[in-house]
């Protein structure tokens, strides 16, 4: 292979994540439902004619992760796709690379002289598709059949003509066909977006010969990851924290090892709790996704993002735990809950090597609220941020989205227009961090009004545990799920769950969630 220079090199590599940038604009811009279009809950991906990541916009890291799972599978699967074509999934089953079932990912093939050269692709997760209890995120599910209708990889569109049939189908088993749809069809313009842009680069730069670029920068990125993964401490170490509960049983326990060997980074789970009956389970690709969030934050911004970047990770987890379920158990706290506490655990291994910030608040607090209105179904998700973890250079940061998501917020006003719903607080919760030398970030206080019937949901963790603190730092403070009814008089019940499930709760009713703070780092000096 020639040697390519490096100008070159990162010529290429930003045009290509600019694509990716900009076919998130393009679905944000042209998505229906404020889970999109204002929280920018979905990501976006270029892959080569192998299934291996080339560039990813920066958006949401378990998606980022998990989505290098989906293409490899879709190529084997679907062997003469055409210009103008899109598969759509949203399977979690192991073989198809898929998350929960909200999350629906779209490919679509760029074909350059005749052959199938990269894959375009996006995530984005919907605010219903079917399932149990509007928001299809159910708190207590236990099959995956509660939470969504299932789809597995199936053309969309066939040469840029929408198939009616799949689309009928899935607009039938959804609360809010034309949201959907809208988010559907947004999902396809911006995967249109990415070929036209990749055929304009390939006009404009002739003389390019983009198969030993792409190598080049894989194999770049592969050696600056070992180069990493070799300056850590060569100790075995382990970590152990828990989950509060599955909905069904409490106390869900994640443990890793961590080993540098023969120039990989090793994660191996053995000794995590078997599958649970509960939403908890984690498949393979959101186990996987964590452990590689948690590598690139080791890398830093300038080694380049693709597949040589994961080449030198292996992660083991034995089938039929929570972190690589058998199909069919329920998952939709995978993506939320069990990834971010993974990156935990990840993280608390690592503590004992190198120095790293104590936990974050552990949760992405799902609401999920949804009901009929004015005689047609609505329904909103949203996740709330909470506090950081303090580190050795410095405080936690309040009241953002931390590790595996990273969702903006959903305004004020976007909620209030859209859905009967009236914010009554939305404040940073005050003292929440853990105190240490360096104080851990707080986390916030979101309370919501309901103005109709609606039925509540709410899946979060670190109810009853703590984000840990590090070095002698405390830890944040838990969270808190409070529901008041409106026939509630002096008392209001605190529902101190991870879960909580209210069906059909009345007009009036108050929703509270405290989210928890970070952890502290270093002891505080007398």
């Amino acid at each position: 292979m020639n040697l390519i220079d490096p100008i070159t090199l990162t010529i290429f590599q930003r045009r290509f994540e600019a694509i990716t940038e900009e076919m998130s604009h393009v679905l944000r811009k042209t998505a229906y439902s404020p889970n999109i279009k204002e929280r920018a809950d979905f990501s976006c991906a270029i892959f080569d004619n192998c299934g291996n990541i080339i560039a990813q916009a920066e958006a949401i890291p378990v998606h980022l992760g998990s989505m290098p799972f989906v293409a490899k599978p879709i190529l084997k699967m679907f062997k003469n796709l055409k210009e103008g074509d899109a598969i759509v999934t949203n399977s979690p089953r192991s073989k198809f690379g898929g998350t929960h079932l909200p999350d629906i990912t779209l490919l679509s093939p760029v074909f350059l002289k005749n052959k199938l050269k990269y894959i375009v692709a996006n995530r984005a997760h919907h605010a219903d598709v079917g399932g149990s209890t509007p928001g299809s995120l159910p708190a207590k599910s236990s099959e995956i059949y509660q939470e969504g209708l299932i789809i597995p990889p199936v053309k969309l569109y066939n040469e840029g003509i929408e198939n009616d049939a799949i689309m009928s189908i899935i607009m039938e088993n959804v609360r809010t066909p034309y949201e959907r749809r809208g988010d559907l069809r947004a999902q396809y313009s911006s995967l249109q977006l990415g070929m036209k842009r990749i055929h304009e680069l390939v006009n404009i730069e002739p003389n390019w010969n983009f198969d030993n670029i792409q190598s080049s920068l894989i194999n770049q990125s592969r050696i600056a990851t070992i180069k990493r993964i070799q300056q850590l401490p060569k100790n075995k170490v382990s970590f152990t924290d828990y989950m509060d509960d599955d909905g069904f049983e409490n106390r869900i326990k994640i443990t890793c090892s961590i080993e540098i060997a023969n120039d990989q980074i090793i994660f191996d789970f053995t000794g995590s709790s078997s599958q649970t009956q509960g939403n908890v389970n984690a498949p393979l690709s959101v186990t996987t996704s964590a452990c590689y969030y948690v590598v690139r934050l080791l890398l830093g911004t300038s080694i380049p993002r693709n597949s040589g970047t994961f080449a030198p990770i292996v992660v083991i987890a034995p089938e039929n735990t929570v972190v690589n379920p058998a199909a069919h158990h329920a998952t939709s706290s995978a993506n939320t809950e069990t990834s971010t506490r993974i990156v935990d655990v990840v993280l608390g291994a690592l503590s004992k090597l190198i120095d790293v910030p104590a936990a974050s608040q552990g949760t992405m607090n799902n609401l999920i609220i949804g009901g009929i209105h004015n005689g047609n179904y609505w329904s909103i998700y949203e996740t709330i941020g909470g506090g950081t973890g303090a580190g050795p250079n410095g405080h936690g940061v309040s009241a953002i989205q931390s590790h595996m998501t990273n969702t903006e917020n959903t305004p004020i006003e976007a909620l209030e227009l859209s859905y009967p719903l009236l914010i009554t607080e939305y404040s940073i919760r005050q003292n929440s961090g853990g105190k240490g030398q360096f104080i851990g970030g707080n986390g916030i206080v979101r309370e919501i009004k309901l103005l109709d019937n609606a039925t509540i949901n709410i899946q979060s963790d670190r109810r009853n545990s703590v984000p840990y603190g590090l070095k002698g730092g405390q830890p944040g403070s838990p969270g808190k799920n409070i529901i008041k009814l409106p026939s509630d008089e002096d008392t209001t019940p605190d529902y101190n769950k991870s879960r909580v499930y209210v069906q059909n709760a009345p007009s009036g009713t108050i929703i509270r969630i405290e989210t928890p703070g970070g952890g502290g780092w270093g002891a505080r000096s007398k």
